[in-house]
C-alpha cells in the first residue's frame, strides 16, 4: 500500500517531466551550488532538438515583465499543504447538490483544484480588482513569513489572508496587481477544458496590461474579443475629463475555438460566400446542390466574383455531377465534405454568386457583438444591480448585474447544459445566481464552484450593520435567497434542479508537521507524534483531503455507513472507500474488498493490531486486487 502525498502537486516538476518526456536526451545532471548532483537540462541539446534561436542574456526581444515576475511564476508552480474542510451547517442539501461555495485565498484553492478538476471547467468568469488605487489586492508572500507580512501590511482577513488598498501613490502600483493576477491566470487555465472560455472584467486602469497578461498565458491566438459593456445607463456629468460609460469583459479560447452564441437568429439558412475570407476552389459532390435550372460554366457576378469552373447540369432538383466553384468560402473543402457526408445540401437559388447552407439549430445565432448593452442584447447596467441586490435585501454596492453573467455564460455554455462554471472572484455570487437562473430557463444541470477569500465588510457599511461581516456570508445568503426565489417561479419543476451548495473552507493541512518533514522531528519526540493527524479534525476532514490528493470531484455523492463498529465512507457510489477509524480489523477490511472499490484508503495507524496491518495487502490482493489501496 501506498501513502497519500496530502499536498499540492509542484507544477515545476511536472513540467520538467513533460520536457523529459518530449526530449529525454536534453535530461542530465550537474552540480548546483550547493556540491550536490541535481536533475538538469542541457541546453544545448535542446537548442539543436528545437530548432529555432533561443535568445538569452541581453539579446533584444519582445517581452513583457514587470518587478517579480520570476518569483509569481515560481508562486504559481509551488506546491501547499492545505486542505479544504467540509461545513455542513452553512450548506444546502449538502448530501446531494453538485454545488460548491469554497471560503479561502484563491491562489490556495486553484492549487487545491488542479488534481481534481483539471481540464474539468468549460467556462470561468472572474471580476477581479480593478487596481482603481482603493480596490483590495492579494499580497502574496514571495519571501517573508507571516509574522513579517503582519509588521509590513498590518491588514489581513479573518482567516490570515494578506490584503492590501494598493494605492496610486504606491511604487509597485502595477507591480503589486500583476503578481496578484498572472500566478491565478496560470492556475485558471489548466483547470478549463480545451474548448474552454474565460471571461475577466476589468476597467482602464490595468486593461493594457491584462490583455498582455493575458496573451502570455493563453497565447494571442487565442484572443476572441474585448467585450464594452455600457456599465452606466448616464456618464457621470461631474467628470473632469472624460464621461465613462463602459468597461470591458476580455475574452480568450483555452485551445479549441468554438462558436460563441449571440443572439437567436429566425434565418434558417446562411450564405456559404463571404468576402473578407480568402479565395479558394472547392469541390460539391454530386447531388449535393438544390438548383432548379442549369448553369454553365464561367464568370458570375462583379465585385463579388464567383467562378463555375464545371458545368452545372440540374437533373431532379440536385446537381448531376460533381462541380467545382472558386469563391471566398466561409467554409473550406473538410468541413463542406462533413455537411454533406451528414446528409445535408446547399442551395442556389438565382445563380451562384450566392449559395446557401441550412441553419442546424445550434448554428441558429447571430455572433455576439463586442458592444453589451440592454438595447441590443438585454444586459442592464450597475445601478440595476445594486437595485437587484436591494430588492434581495442585501446591501453590497460592488456587484455585476445577473443580466451581464448569464449573457456571458450563454455565449460558452448554451449547447452544453451539463457544464461546469467557475468564478473565483465571486463577491457577492452573481455567477451561481446567473447559473441558477440560466438552467431554469432552458432545463440545463449546469454547475457552479465559487471561491471568494472571506474579506470583511467593514463595521461603517450597510453590509455589516445588516449583519454580513463578510463578503462571503453575502455570497452564501444570496445564493439561498436566489434559489428561492427561482423555486417560487417554478413552481413544481423546480424539483428537477439543483439550487445547492455545499461549503468548503480552506484551512491548514489535517495531518501535523511530522507527515511531511519527519527527518526535521527529535527521534525521542515520536512517541509523541503515534497519531499525525490533527486532535481537532473529523473523519469528513479527513474524506475531503483524500478526495482532493485522489482527484474525486468535491461534488461528489457521500453516504457514510458503519461496518462491525467501524465507519466507513463510501464515495461516488463505490469508487472511493474510505475508513479512518482506530480500530479496524480484518473482518472491516475484508468486508470494504468485498466492495472492489477503485480505491480504498486507511489511516496506517488506525489497524486494531499489527495483525492486522500485516493481512492488509494479502486481503485485498484474494479479494480486489485491482483495488489501489492508500494509507495515512
Amino acid at each position: 500500500m501506498d501513502k497519500l502525498r496530502m499536498q499540492t502537486a509542484n507544477k515545476a516538476d511536472e513540467n520538467f517531466r513533460a520536457l523529459a518526456a518530449m526530449f529525454p536526451n536534453a535530461v542530465t545532471e550537474t552540480i548546483d551550488e550547493n556540491g550536490e548532483v541535481v536533475r538538469a537540462i542541457d541546453k544545448d541539446v535542446l537548442m539543436q532538438e528545437i530548432s529555432v534561436k533561443v535568445v538569452e542574456g541581453k539579446d533584444e526581444r519582445y517581452q513583457f515583465t514587470w518587478p517579480d515576475k520570476k518569483k509569481a511564476v515560481l508562486l504559481a508552480n509551488a506546491p501547499i499543504s492545505k486542505t479544504l474542510r467540509p461545513c455542513r451547517e452553512e450548506s444546502v442539501d449538502f448530501d446531494t447538490t453538485e454545488n460548491l461555495y469554497i471560503e479561502g485565498d484563491n491562489l490556495e484553492v486553484l492549487k487545491l483544484l488542479q488534481e481534481t478538476y483539471l481540464g474539468k471547467i468549460k467556462v470561468i468568469y472572474i471580476d477581479p480588482p480593478y487596481n482603481t488605487g482603493n480596490d483590495f489586492v492579494y499580497e502574496d508572500n514571495f519571501a517573508s513569513d507571516a509574522n513579517e507580512y503582519l509588521s509590513i501590511s498590518g491588514q489581513y482577513d479573518i482567516l490570515g489572508n494578506r490584503l492590501v488598498v494598493n494605492t496610486e501613490s504606491n511604487g509597485r502600483f502595477h507591480t503589486d496587481w500583476l503578481n496578484m493576477i498572472y500566478p491565478r491566470l496560470r492556475l485558471a487555465k489548466d483547470l478549463l477544458k480545451n474548448d474552454g472560455v474565460i471571461f475577466v472584467s476589468i476597467d482602464d486602469n490595468e486593461l493594457d496590461n491584462l490583455l498582455k497578461v493575458m496573451n502570455e498565458v493563453f497565447g494571442e491566438e487565442q484572443y476572441i474579443a474585448t467585450f464594452k459593456w455600457n456599465r452606466v445607463k448616464k456618464a457621470p456629468s461631474l467628470s473632469g475629463s472624460v464621461r465613462t460609460k463602459y468597461e470591458y469583459v476580455v475574452a480568450y479560447y483555452k485551445q479549441e475555438r468554438t462558436m460563441l452564441y449571440g443572439k437567436a437568429s429566425y434565418n434558417k439558412q446562411g450564405p456559404l460566400w463571404h468576402l473578407p475570407n480568402r479565395k479558394q476552389t472547392l469541390l460539391f459532390p454530386p447531388k449535393s446542390i438544390r438548383v432548379k435550372k442549369d448553369f454553365a460554366k464561367g464568370e458570375y457576378g462583379g465585385t463579388y466574383q464567383v467562378d463555375l469552373l464545371d458545368d452545372l447540369i440540374c437533373e431532379n432538383g440536385l446537381n448531376r455531377d460533381a462541380v467545382r466553384i472558386a469563391a471566398c468560402s466561409a467554409w473550406g473543402q473538410e468541413k463542406i465534405n462533413s455537411y454533406v457526408a451528414a446528409g445535408n445540401t446547399f442551395e442556389i437559388k438565382k445563380e451562384p454568386t450566392t449559395v446557401y447552407t441550412d441553419l442546424q439549430s445550434e448554428n441558429n445565432f447571430i455572433a455576439p457583438s463586442d458592444l453589451i448593452n440592454d438595447e441590443e442584447c438585454g444586459v442592464k447596467t450597475n445601478t440595476d444591480a445594486n437595485e437587484d441586490m436591494k430588492k434581495m435585501g442585501i446591501a453590497f454596492d460592488y456587484t455585476k448585474p445577473i443580466s451581464l453573467i448569464e449573457y456571458l455564460l450563454k455565449m460558452g455554455v448554451y449547447n452544453d447544459p451539463n457544464a461546469l462554471v467557475l468564478d473565483f472572484f465571486s463577491g457577492s455570487a452573481t455567477t451561481a445566481h446567473a447559473v441558477m437562473q440560466l438552467n431554469a430557463k432552458d432545463g440545463g444541470n449546469r454547475r457552479f464552484i465559487m471561491v471568494q477569500v472571506p474579506e470583511e465588510t467593514g463595521v461603517e457599511t450597510e453590509s455589516y450593520k445588516a449583519g454580513f461581516s463578510t463578503i462571503c456570508k453575502i455570497g452564501k445568503e444570496r445564493i439561498r435567497r436566489a434559489s428561492k426565489k427561482i423555486k417560487e417561479q417554478l413552481g413544481a419543476e423546480s424539483k428537477k434542479y439543483d439550487f445547492g451548495f455545499r461549503v468548503l473552507k480552506c484551512d491548514t493541512s489535517n495531518m501535523k508537521d511530522v507527515f511531511y518533514r519527519p527527518d526535521e522531528v527529535e527521534q525521542n519526540l515520536f512517541d509523541n507524534y503515534s497519531n499525525n493527524i490533527k486532535e481537532d479534525r473529523t473523519p469528513e476532514d479527513l474524506l475531503f483531503q483524500v478526495m482532493l490528493d485522489l482527484g474525486v470531484l468535491l461534488s461528489s455523492k457521500i453516504e457514510a455507513t458503519t461496518i462491525i463498529g467501524c465507519k466507513v465512507f463510501n464515495v461516488a457510489e463505490g469508487f472511493l472507500y474510505a475508513c479512518f477509524d482506530n480500530n479496524i480489523s480484518d473482518e472491516v477490511v475484508k468486508a470494504i474488498a468485498n466492495e472492489q472499490p477503485y480505491y480504498a484508503v486507511f489511516r496506517d495507524s488506525g489497524m486494531a493490531s499489527d495483525s492486522v496491518l500485516t493481512n492488509f495487502d494479502q486481503i485485498f490482493a484474494s479479494i480486489s486486487p485491482t483495488t489501489v489501496r492508500k494509507v495515512l
